[in-house]
């Protein structure tokens, strides 16, 4: 039930894993924390928390390393680089990653899910509102969204363009912003240990204000910012989106 791959990314100009966990059901994109890389979720044990999900062919998981996430935690290679990195995600993704998920579907197009935690939430989140031609909906779990903030650095044209808490705001009337009108994120978080809840108020906000359909939901305060707590979230989350 387990494959994975690994080929030169042009697009991100280095070599790049994807693994693959499942036999048929609705595609999901999971993406690491901030330096996991593409078996990350298989290690913490998320990939066991959504087997039963997995194994009653309901749903198929892809994930890959986190390039830009680790050159973001490491600091490093220049802010421009990093913020480079983050707009070239988004570009591996649908031009290379997408095309081998319809190819391991059979040939099948399927609008896919995408879903992650802390900037693994980011990604997920970010990931839907640049291509919602691509993905249907997203879930971020314990999201950490401003990642000037978190972790200091001045972001530049790159980072806006990625990053739905800039773009958003300055998106006009078009296909981009209609075909957003009917997504849909969810925003889990605890409010336990390491949880920032205002992350993902400020995210809904914004995309409330943009018409995009999302729902917030708090856990309670047992919950940390830490894997034990994801690895509840995603498959109650997974079992009410996927088909």
């Amino acid at each position: 039930m387990k494959t994975v791959t690994r080929w030169y990314s042009p697009r991100l100009e280095q070599e790049i894993t994807l693994a693959r966990w499942g036999h048929w059901g609705q595609p999901v994109v999971l993406f690491p924390t901030a330096g996991g890389d593409a078996e990350e979720a298989e290690r913490m044990h998320l990939i066991g928390a959504i087997h039963p999900l997995i194994e009653a062919g309901r749903i198929k998981v892809y994930s890959f390393d986190s390039i830009a996430g680790r050159a973001l935690a490491a600091q490093s290679g220049s802010v421009e680089h990093r913020c480079w990195l983050l707009k070239q995600t988004g570009e591996y993704l649908v031009h290379e990653v997408v095309p081998a998920i319809i190819e391991d579907c059979g040939g099948e197009w399927r609008e896919l899910i995408t879903a992650g935690a802390s900037i693994g939430a980011y990604n997920a989140v970010a990931m839907l509102c640049r291509y919602p031609q691509v993905f249907r909906a997203a879930i971020g779990m314990s999201g950490t969204y401003d990642l000037e903030t978190l972790l200091g650095f001045q972001g530049n044209e790159d980072y806006y363009l990625s990053t739905p808490l800039q773009f958003l705001p300055r998106l006009g009337p078009g296909e981009l912003l209609s075909t957003l009108h009917s997504r849909f994120v969810l925003l889990p978080f605890g409010q336990g240990r390491w949880e920032n809840p205002n992350e993902s108020w400020h995210m809904a906000k914004v995309l409330g204000a943009a018409g995009i359909p999302n729902r917030v939901d708090a856990w309670s305060h047992e919950f940390d910012h830490d894997w034990p707590t994801w690895r509840q979230m995603l498959p109650r989350y997974l079992d009410e989106l996927a088909d």
